[in-house]
């Protein structure tokens, strides 16, 4: 349980920007490994569809009654994990075939060396993106209370 709610019901409250991820991020490295220029793969992109989730979990999540803000934060770190570990699997499969692509290209971190991008990744991309994302989506969400009105204490008639 997280924040009294069991990993699965997380996990499909945000299945569709998952699946957007994974699909978006395999299909950004076959056609980095097939051969497409970085200018053009670098379209394909799988931070443009997070950053979409973390706004629409901080609306969603407040107009559906899935939580308030505690529950933002579990939504952002599960989809950087997704994210991050498709991502690190690229960067380790650069390694073992001697292959760059997208993922291990010099203008997307390749430059510090597999360990060092790897660590990046770990440390910055899932941890510090989570806190950052928890942050937006936070202020998103307090936007959305306001302008929504749900929730909002109506003051008394005479």
């Amino acid at each position: 349980m997280i924040f009294g709610k069991p990993l699965s019901e997380y996990i499909r409250f945000q299945r569709v920007f998952l699946i957007l991820i994974v699909v978006v991020g395999l299909a950004r490295l076959f056609a980095s490994l097939a051969g497409m220029p970085n200018v053009t793969v670098r379209f394909l992109s799988i931070t443009v569809i997070g950053l979409v989730g973390i706004f629409y979990y901080g609306i969603r999540v407040h107009t559906t009654g899935f939580g308030s803000y505690k529950q933002l934060l579990p939504l952002i770190v599960i989809q950087n994990v997704v994210t991050h570990t498709l991502i690190i699997g690229a960067i380790v499969l650069a390694r073992l075939t001697h292959h760059v692509n997208i993922y291990s290209a010099p203008e997307y971190g390749g430059n510090a060396g597999p360990r060092a991008h790897i660590l990046g990744h770990l440390l910055i991309g899932m941890v510090g993106f989570s806190l950052v994302g928890w942050l937006v989506a936070s202020i998103v969400m307090w936007v959305t209370k306001r302008v929504s009105g749900k929730g909002r204490v109506q003051p008394a008639t005479a």
